[in-house]
């Protein structure tokens, strides 16, 4: 793959933008020089009044939706034990409405013609012995059901368990439309390993990937920190070497979820990709 197949595989996370609404959000994909997106579709079902002309004003603006994303309410990041608490459909005090607003997201990615659609699932137990595992392993045979319907597939994100983990799970779950979201700076704020091996253990899974850095935390239990793409400790040389081996036709979407300059963080990423490769 040459770096301008690469370079013709980018995507933003339509999130990293903070948009106000949609024609802010074509002006600051514009500038960031990548013309597909993921697109965040919760806007689109919390929101319809502001946002339900989205995939229309993209499409004019010669803007790809590539994929979409769902988040889960009630979810908090600020430690790692709350996101453990409160992350994906994990929690019951929010599984019945996480699952609505999936059965309502999936709709619209339908609508929109989309083929693929991502979310955390949270923390899932690696014991068959934890009483967790069953409920979680039925709630997620329910979310995928739910986009199969519309023939979308799901790809779950990757760095709240090891890949190992999450590679054994995949296999007792053995259900056709779970893949994998790969996410390596997750691999790193949440300490769960190394991303270019883990991106060779979860290979066959991988339906998407998620460009994004981070810094390994010094302090055990705790965040590491998320940086620009090429500032952080992924190795994305041998990522992408590895990538090359292992992965086919899949999107690249740039992420990035901290910091006040978005848009030049993005541009920063792309530019990393191209570097590369030069």
């Amino acid at each position: 793959m040459s770096a301008g197949s690469f370079i013709e595989r980018l995507a933003v996370c339509t999130w990293s933008l903070q948009p106000e609404n949609p024609d802010d959000l074509v002006q600051k994909v514009r500038a960031t020089g990548v013309r597909r997106v993921q697109l965040a579709l919760d806007p689109l079902r919390s929101a319809p009044k502001v946002w339900g002309d989205t995939g229309r004003i993209l499409r004019e603006n010669n803007i790809e939706v590539v994929s979409g994303m769902v988040g889960c309410i009630g979810e908090d990041y600020s430690t790692l034990e709350s996101i453990r608490l409160t992350g994906g459909i994990a929690p019951d005090v929010t599984w019945e409405q996480n699952r609505k607003n999936f059965q309502a997201c999936a709709a619209i990615a339908s609508k929109m013609g989309l083929k693929l659609v991502t979310f955390h699932a949270g923390f899932l137990p690696s014991d068959e012995s934890d009483p967790a595992f069953a409920k979680m392993m039925q709630r997620l045979d329910v979310m995928a059901d739910i986009f199969m319907v519309h023939n979308i597939l799901v790809g779950l994100e990757t760095g709240q368990e090891t890949a190992p983990e999450l590679a054994e799970l995949l296999h007792k779950l053995n259900h056709p439309n779970i893949g994998v979201n790969f996410d390596p700076a997750n691999m790193i704020l949440y300490d769960k390993g190394d991303p270019v091996q883990a991106l060779r253990i979860l290979a066959p899974w991988i339906r998407q990937v998620h460009l994004k850095d981070a810094r390994r935390t010094q302090v055990p239990g705790t965040w590491g920190e998320e940086v620009p793409m090429g500032a952080g400790e992924v190795d994305w040389r041998a990522f992408f070497a590895t990538f090359k081996q292992v992965i086919f036709n899949v999107y690249l979407a740039i992420e990035r979820e901290q910091g006040s300059q978005r848009v030049q963080d993005i541009r920063t990423a792309r530019a990393v990709v191209e570097k590369t490769f030069n």
